[in-house]
Parts: C-alpha cells; structure tokens; sequence
C-alpha cells in the first residue's frame, strides 16, 4: 500500500522494471497505454491515501479520470491498494480483479484473468510475490497462492497452493510441475 511519496516512488520505479523499460524511457505521447495505465493506478493510490486538500483533491480526481478513462480502453478492471509493486500486465485485454483481493510483489498477470470472489462473498483469493499468472486463468474464492508460484493458460484455481515455486495448470488445476517462478520459467 502507498502511504508516502517514497512509497510512490518505489512502486513506479519497480513497475517500470517489470514492464522492461529503462531508465531512460518514459512513456510515449501515442502508445504506452498499459505503462501510463500503472503510473495512474499508482498515482490514484497515493492520492487516496493522503490526506485530503483542495489541491490534491482536484489532481487525485484528475488521476481517477485517466485511470478510467485507460481502464475502460485497456479492458482493465483492476482496483487501488490490491496488487504490489512489480506490476507486470504484457497485454491489453480482459483483466477483472476483485477489490478484496491481495496480490504480491512482482506479479505477471496476462489477458483475460479473473481474481475473484464466488456468489457476492468478500473473500478472494491472496497471491504470493513472484506469480505468473497466464491467459485465461481463473482464480476463485478464499484461497491463497504460494510465492514463486505458476498458473498456466486457462487454469482454474478454486484451492489454495500451499507449495512454492510450483506449476500448476488444468481445470480444476493441478500440480504438474516442481519448477516455478524462480526457476525462469516466467514465459512471456
């Protein structure tokens, strides 16, 4: 969670990282979308967090705006205060995150995933640091992920994956492998 300006910088400086950009980079007036769409969600936290002023009203407004504005282009559906720095989203596309949610640092999340909770409950799944989560996968209920933990395409995870550093895949998901994230398996 963002509480400071230090905090912000952290978070932007790692989500810049995750995206593979440089350090000379910043994002283009044209393209760019899913870069400026975390600079906002990050910039959206912050200002939430803060203590309210007139002033910083009217730029986390501003901010809410954009972040709309890219979340609805993008097809993003991702809330404030729910994912850790590190942020990495390769593709545009379908992404539904519930707010009650938790996801770690350093997180791959592809196209067309849903984090969720199942028939209005409150309890959502709570994803360890260093996940690759891959297209179409399913995450659902009160259930929590390992760190260094893989989900592959399409999987749907309905209990929890106690096991770091594993790969899972299937529907329901399976374990298939003993080789996770941090064995550089992060596919692209």
């Amino acid at each position: 969670m963002i509480k400071s300006k230090e905090d912000l910088k952290q978070y932007l400086e790692e989500d810049r990282l995750a995206l593979g950009k440089t350090m000379d980079d910043h994002p283009k007036l044209f393209g760019d979308e899913i870069w400026k769409f975390e600079i906002y969600l990050r910039k959206c936290e912050y200002y939430s967090m803060r203590q309210k002023t007139v002033w910083g009203g009217v730029i986390g407004l501003y901010y809410r705006f954009q972040l709309h504005r890219l979340s609805f282009k993008l097809g993003y559906s991702i809330p404030l205060n729910v994912v850790g720095p590190g942020l990495s989203l390769p593709h545009r596309g379908t992404i539904v995150i519930n707010s009650h949610a938790s996801i770690g640092e350093n997180c791959r999340i592809h196209v067309d995933v849903n984090i969720g909770a199942t028939g209005g409950s409150t309890e959502a799944p709570f994803i360890g640091s260093n996940c690759y989560i891959g297209p179409g996968a399913k995450l659902v209920g009160n259930i929590s992920i390992a760190d260094n933990v893989i989900i592959g395409a399409n999987a749907v995870v309905v209990k929890s994956i106690n096991e770091p550093g594993t790969t899972w895949a299937g529907v329901p998901a399976k374990k298939i492998s003993d080789k996770g994230a941090h064995h550089g398996l992060m596919l692209i």
